[in-house]
């Protein structure tokens, strides 16, 4: 019954997912171009699987996500690229089977609809486009949290001494993917939900923080070392890879853009498209509020009322940065409470006894193809880049230091595989060009000290170089003579690259 159930899910779920890569033709590391934090993380699993330190690791960084992508490359030989965009779509999936326990009692196509738009919320598919999978983890954790406090308290769980074990079990994956702050939101919606239920079941409660502290103990250490990690400063720039602070009604799911980092009107769709689908979903989210609160839906209310209450404390003391994260964690639960009171009423409309609820299909189906179209639209437009990684540019960059230097790649990676801008994040904090092997010849660029190729492709044709350092399958060459003339490569600032373009 289950597989019956979750199959249709997965499939139609794996196959939105899968999405940008159709689109784009080849299978790599999604979000090149949008958000260049992929890099930092490829590198720290690269040295993780070597055994040997990194920056995150140093820093406290959560890495339970890096160590799954490790076991895949050590125990399947997945190249870690594949394994990040493997795992990033396996939460997809997972997030859209997770939402089908509210809807188990619905009939199999609204189910099915329902679960595929409250997994997929088009924040969620917007952080997946730029290969965030940290956040969508964290927005799976969270609705699972809920739906988690949810179940204990229905028939069958009640009176069992265990039933809120699967909560902390899951509290404890997010310590290990997001660290302290993942608490936030569960700790949040827990302490609502005691509240609404003006009650707390001690043994259970007992166990369940057994379970949890017992579990986290071992990244207790590094949670401390966390509280340190620059993103948490509010003084700092704030911004990472967005243009400014984003509007937090596109955690109501229609946002006709496939970048949700522009303003509405910046796209294709007038901004008055974006006006009315906010207007109408947040006319649902209020009636679905009010729904939920009448059928006592408590640990729903209290997850939405929780991630209320984490985005206003990051919009009013965060960053922008932190803001958009809040409102990614919160989509698919703002989703659960438009489409569950919306889709069990419309189920009930299908018999002669029931009356006002003539209205509640087509409103579903509005909403669902609104909804759902979105999420594809920004599926559509993520960016798929290089097929392969390797911390070969990352080790030259302290070589190369704040010199210039000339980038030699073939055109299949800049033109088909959005190379251009991985490369220039590969190695900022100096002058970079960036140029097809294809064309090199005569002399380097003008203020050029160093050339980067794959192999000894089209540097040796520019003369007076010598090769410096060899690091499969990249070698640096140097400029033997003075170098003359002001470069005119652009400089790659570190803030300047993680804010795109």
């Amino acid at each position: 019954m289950a597989v019956r159930t979750g199959a249709p899910v997965a499939l139609v779920a794996l196959a939105a997912v899968s999405l940008p890569f159709v689109v784009e033709g080849h299978f790599g590391i999604l979000g090149t171009s949008f958000n260049p934090d992929m890099s930092q993380h490829l590198l720290a699993t690269d040295r993780l699987a070597d055994g040997a330190g990194s920056q995150l690791l140093n820093q406290g960084y959560p890495l339970g996500p890096h160590a799954i992508v490790v076991a895949l490359s050590k125990g399947l030989g997945i190249g870690l690229a594949q394994g990040f965009s493997g795992l990033t779509m396996a939460v997809a999936v997972l997030a859209s089977l997770t939402a089908l326990a509210a809807f188990a009692e619905l009939s199999p196509l609204r189910r099915t609809a329902g679960a595929l738009v409250v997994g997929l919320a088009y924040m969620v598919a917007s952080y997946f486009a730029q290969g965030a999978f940290k956040e969508t983890m964290q927005a799976l954790l969270v609705l699972a949290f809920v739906l988690a406090l949810r179940e204990s308290t229905r028939r069958g769980w009640v009176g069992e001494p265990l039933r809120l074990v699967p909560a902390a079990l899951i509290a404890v994956g997010s310590v290990y993917a997001y660290s302290f702050p993942g608490l936030i939101w569960l700790i949040g919606a827990l302490l609502i939900w005691i509240a609404l239920e003006r009650a707390i079941p001690v043994r259970p409660a007992l166990l369940a923080l057994a379970v949890f502290g017992v579990l986290t103990l071992p990244e207790l250490g590094r949670m401390i070392d966390f509280k340190r990690f620059e993103t948490f400063d509010p003084s700092g720039p704030g911004l990472g890879n967005l243009f400014g602070q984003i509007s937090p009604f596109e955690v109501l799911g229609i946002w006709p853009s496939g970048d949700f980092r522009l303003a509405p009107g910046d796209g294709a769709v007038p901004a008055v498209g974006y006006y009315l689908g906010a207007a109408f979903a947040s006319v649902l989210l209020i009636y679905g509020l009010a729904r939920c609160w009448v059928r006592r839906e408590t640990a729903i209310v209290a997850g939405l009322l929780a991630v209320v209450v984490v985005y206003v404390g990051a919009r009013i003391a965060g960053t922008p940065y932190a803001a958009a994260k809040a409102i990614e964690v919160a989509a698919p639960l703002a989703m659960l409470v438009i489409l569950l009171p919306l889709l069990a009423k419309w189920e009930m409309g299908e018999g002669p006894r029931f009356r006002g609820t003539a209205l509640a299909g087509p409103v579903a189906v509005v909403f669902l193809l609104a909804a759902g179209g979105c999420s594809l639209l920004a599926l559509a437009n993520a960016p798929v880049g290089p097929t392969s990684y390797t911390p070969a540019l990352t080790e030259l960059r302290p070589l190369v230091a704040a010199d210039s230097t000339l980038v030699l790649a073939s055109r299949e990676l800049l033109d088909e595989q959005h190379g251009t801008p991985y490369i220039a994040w590969e190695l900022r904090g100096g002058r970079v060009c960036i140029e097809p092997d294809d064309t090199a010849g005569g002399a380097p660029p003008s203020g050029v000290r160093f050339v980067i190729a794959e192999g000894s492709a089209g540097a040796p044709a520019f003369g007076n170089l010598r090769a410096r350092r060899v690091n499969e399958p990249y070698v640096l060459w140097e400029r033997t003579g003075p170098v003359r003339g002001q470069s005119e490569c652009p400089l790659i600032a570190v803030r300047q690259a993680r804010q795109g373009p």
